[in-house]
């Protein structure tokens, strides 16, 4: 089958992702079927820690295509670098959440996707109604999500059960240069900016232990 390269425009998350890829399809080293969603891993490093769980922050590139034609509908490597997004809670269509389960750095998977698990009866421009969907994806991190009790702890220095602007922009900061990602200062003051707009319900410029868990997938 022929995969046609076509403008990567669609919107997964509630901001945007974009990614294009060459193909890196290739013999499965694994096949699985989950609630429909078919996931073939194509390479997995040895050994494969720590793999993701709910709440998790993945740092990935993805290519969308329709598997009826070969057709690619969406890209993320057209901006430039890896995108970050949090597994298991919603900021991507469900398949696709499903198919990252346990996933760990290093690892590329096939992902089939059925149009319930997808874009459902209706599509979403340029996705067609009732089409099942092919993602490829190549992991490059994977970290304990933003919303876990071991990342709040890391990044409560001062231990004082409340994270202050210092802590989330250093935080940050060590994260992407963790992965080699480095940017300037005033990227970290907007993501600052960004982190408290979501979670700083009180207006008091800091964020509380339960502001922080708002998936509560740890006890806090």
């Amino acid at each position: 089958m022929m995969w046609k390269l076509v403008i990567c425009t669609l919107c997964l998350l509630s901001g945007s992702l974009q990614l294009c890829s060459g193909s890196f399809w290739g013999s499965p080293a694994v096949d699985k079927v989950e609630e429909e969603v078919k996931v073939e891993v194509l390479f997995k490093p040895l050994p494969c820690e720590p793999k993701s769980k709910k709440g998790d922050l993945i740092n990935i590139h993805y290519d969308g295509f329709l598997a009826e034609d070969g057709s690619q509908f969406f890209c993320s490597r057209s901006a430039g670098h890896p995108q970050w997004l949090m597994q298991g809670v919603g900021q991507v269509i469900k398949g696709l959440d499903m198919g990252l389960k346990d996933v760990c750095a290093g690892e590329k998977r096939k992902i089939t996707i059925p149009p319930a698990l997808a874009f459902g009866v209706k599509g979403k421009d340029p996705v067609p109604p009732n089409a099942t969907v092919v993602f490829e994806v190549e992991i490059f991190a994977v970290s304990s999500g933003p919303r876990s009790l071991e990342t709040f702890r890391k990044m409560d220095v001062d231990k004082d059960r409340s994270l202050s602007k210092a802590e989330i922009k250093e935080y940050f900061r060590q994260d992407y240069e963790r992965i080699g990602d480095p940017h300037e200062d005033t990227f970290y003051d907007k993501i600052v900016v960004h982190f408290l707009l979501k979670n700083d319900h009180d207006k008091d410029e800091r964020i509380s232990m339960k502001e922080y868990n708002i998936y509560e997938h740890d006890e806090l």
